[in-house]
């Protein structure tokens, strides 16, 4: 017998009142994405990811972080939309070392085009356009969205509840835009998904500049040693 065939036997040998509490509690952790990451113990434990921690912990005495990065290790959506989630909701682990904001905050997350920003960092926060509140960001925080004119199915601010009883805003930008576009008002938390040129990072750090806020980059330098890889290379030299 197949497996999902014997799946679905269990299923209807269980009790109706079983069936719709166990529907429940499915739907309830399909929209609490994040509280699966980083456990204290078991196969994914937070020990296996030092790295990641270490990273985390750098942002209470860091403004400006690169997780740099091979694909497929999480830095997307294990660092850049946990973190960022986190400053959103307010809602830190019990663990958590790095740095943390008590009050709403307003940031930007921000991918190299309108397509990739829609199909990785949308989905990575809210999951799939047919099913939002199974990404990154619970369910139940997200209080409402707004369209990206111009772009089908893309989202371009996210209001997310805060733990202080506030409203945190993010806003999911490109770097089509182009750097005018970057121009503005302060940002509490900016996470630059994928490498972008200098003019853009330098117009980012500019926005936390008012707030002591966060510039977070998470990327796969593909681009060789870039003027922003240079740039991180050149911090990290001057520390050490």
């Amino acid at each position: 017998m197949m497996q999902t065939e014997l799946l679905q036997d269990i299923w209807q040998s269980l009790p109706a009142a079983e069936r719709l509490k166990l529907a429940q509690a499915i739907k309830v952790k399909q929209r609490n994405k994040i509280g699966a990451y980083y456990p204290d113990e078991g196969l994914l434990s937070r020990d296996k990811y030092p790295r990641h921690i270490e990273f985390f912990g750098l942002g209470r005495t860091h403004r400006e972080r690169a997780f740099l990065a091979a694909n497929r290790v999480g830095k997307t959506e294990g660092v850049g939309a946990y973190e960022t989630t986190l400053h959103l909701t307010g809602n830190y682990p019990h663990w958590w070392n790095g740095r943390t904001f008590s009050k709403p905050i307003t940031a930007w997350a921000a991918g190299d085009t309108s397509q990739t920003t829609r199909d990785i960092l949308q989905e990575k926060l809210l999951g799939p356009k047919a099913d939002i509140g199974t990404g990154m960001i619970p369910g139940d925080s997200i209080l409402r969205t707004t369209p990206k004119p111009g772009v089908p199915d893309a989202i371009e601010t996210i209001f997310v509840s805060h733990a202080s009883g506030g409203t945190s805003e993010l806003t999911l930008k490109n770097y089509e835009q182009g750097r005018v576009s970057f121009q503005g008002t302060g940002r509490h938390v900016i996470w630059l998904d994928e490498e972008c040129d200098m003019g853009i990072y330098t117009e980012c750090l500019l926005r936390t500049m008012t707030t002591n806020g966060l510039l977070i980059c998470t990327f796969t330098p593909l681009l060789g040693l870039s003027e922003v890889v240079r740039y991180f290379l050149d911090m990290k030299a001057v520390e050490t």
